[in-house]
């Protein structure tokens, strides 16, 4: 729970010393609080909820539910096959010692990763500079995306500095590209121009000395000012994103460039949909994605990735889960607000819609998921093309979900029509094979870990680990 104290507390802007005189106790207290080294007291509790106006649950047991989950995931690895955990010795590892079950966790990410490493890098290899390859401990991605979920992808700074530029580069017009290069010019002295032709695998490259940015001119219209848009983030908001990354738990230089620019994207999408009008127009066309869309002029991912950045007090918007996967089952992007739990490693479970998306590429597929313990969510997904060039240019499909807790969906446009309550809606999906209980499953692809494998030579169930007698 420290984590989620610490970042609703730095969403506001609040001091340590500040929160802890409302609270009434000390700011030593508070900073064990925060790193999960004292318990919080029921009366506690509802100061904390009342103070950010959110309900008791939502303290209480976002930072746990996901750790908890993470473990469940890390803890259905083979490796751990013999031990027989179950939810409940996890659950009580979790509640008791939080600080113990994130070194775990961290020592299995290092685990996976060498593995991983030892796996693709041959005997002997070397890097470019002659030195032997130093396994990974947390990939960079990885502590990006935990930097992005301990902050709820929300970020207070960039926001204000988005809508800082935004004013003075007057981008309220029809052609933000030319104003956001106008704005370069008269600000930084830099000059925009396009990338010459033989430069196809580039879309953007900024030279520091010669103050220039060139842009793809086999962009779309809304890559191209995403583009410009990142690099004014880069130079606009610098002191920011060096205040963020400074405060980001970053291991090597690889992982705070790759913060750099996520938070240069983050500062993109807050510059060409400012929170006032996009939280605005999403609740007036009730989370049509396609809509928003068009109205910003922005790609499809682009508006799903900003919906769930709507979490200023306030100004909330639905709390949505997002996550990007490619027609391999790779996810390349994960975040979750909604209480859905995202596969910290491998893919997510072949029945989630974001999976079935490729099949109608373009369209959007609805589905109500149920996980196996009964917490429900609203889903959409989408496949997306990204393709810069002509004709015979290489083409990449990669699907985006987008989807909330069940109880939210009546917020959006794509409920319409749909009997919420009817439970032959509801598809049952799981995180990933080996920790899903689910034993009539006829797209399991690996036997769960908490159950014994049962072969029968004679009998055949559903799938080649579930046999007729399971599914009774």
């Amino acid at each position: 729970m420290g984590g989620r104290v610490r970042r609703l507390r730095r969403q506001q802007g609040l001091s340590q010393a500040g929160l802890a005189a409302e609270l009434g106790i000390s700011a030593s207290y508070l900073n064990l609080i925060e790193h999960n080294r004292r318990n919080v007291t029921v009366p506690l509790l509802i100061k904390l909820a009342e103070r950010f106006e959110l309900e008791l649950s939502d303290i209480a047991d976002g930072d746990e539910g996901r750790l908890n989950a993470d473990l469940m995931e890390a803890f259905g690895d083979e490796l751990f096959g013999d031990l027989d955990l179950t939810n409940a010795d996890v659950r009580d590892l979790v509640t008791s010692n939080a600080t113990v079950a994130r070194a775990i966790l961290t020592l299995y990410d290092g685990y996976r990763n060498l593995h991983t490493d030892s796996e693709i890098v041959p005997a002997g290899a070397t890097t470019a500079t002659g030195d032997v390859p130093r396994p990974s401990d947390r990939l960079p991605s990885e502590q990006v995306s935990d930097f992005l979920q301990a902050r709820a992808n929300h970020f207070p700074e960039l926001e204000e500095a988005a809508e800082r530029v935004n004013e003075d580069a007057s981008l309220s017009g029809e052609e933000p590209l030319r104003a956001m290069t106008a704005f370069l010019s008269n600000t930084f002295d830099v000059r925009v121009s396009d990338l010459p032709a033989q430069q196809a695998h580039l879309v953007r490259r900024f030279d520091p000395d010669k103050r220039t940015l060139e842009l793809s001119n086999m962009l779309r219209a809304d890559s191209r000012n995403f583009q410009a848009a990142h690099q004014i983030g880069l130079l606009a908001a610098e002191r920011e994103l060096d205040t963020l990354i400074a405060e980001g738990d970053f291991t090597d230089n690889d992982a705070r460039t790759l913060a750099r620019i996520a938070l240069a994207n983050y500062f993109a999408g807050a510059l060409l949909m400012p929170y006032r009008a996009f939280h605005k127009a999403a609740k007036s066309l009730r989370y049509d994605v396609e809509l928003l869309q068009h109205r910003f002029g922005v790609s499809f991912e682009q508006a799903c990735h900003r919906l769930t950045n709507l979490q200023r007090p306030g100004q909330r918007g639905v709390p949505f889960h997002f996550l990007r996967s490619d027609i391999a089952g790779n996810i390349s992007k994960r975040f979750s607000l909604s209480g859905i739990h995202i596969p910290r490693h491998g893919g997510a479970c072949p029945r989630w819609n974001v999976h079935a998306a490729f099949l109608q590429p373009g369209a959007i597929n609805i589905q109500i998921s149920q996980m196996p313990d009964g917490a429900t969510f609203f889903c959409i997904a989408r496949t997306v093309l990204n393709a810069a060039g002509g004709y015979g240019e290489p083409r990449s499909y990669q699907s985006i979900g987008l989807g909330c807790e069940i109880g939210q969906a009546s917020k959006l446009v794509y409920a319409n029509g749909i009997d919420l309550d009817r439970p032959e809606r509801t598809i049952p999906i799981g995180v990933s094979c080996r920790i899903c209980p689910r034993m009539d499953c006829g797209q399991r692809a690996f036997p769960p870990v908490a159950h014994a494998l049962e072969t029968d030579i004679n009998t055949r169930g559903v799938s080649a680990y579930v046999t007729a007698t399971e599914t009774d």
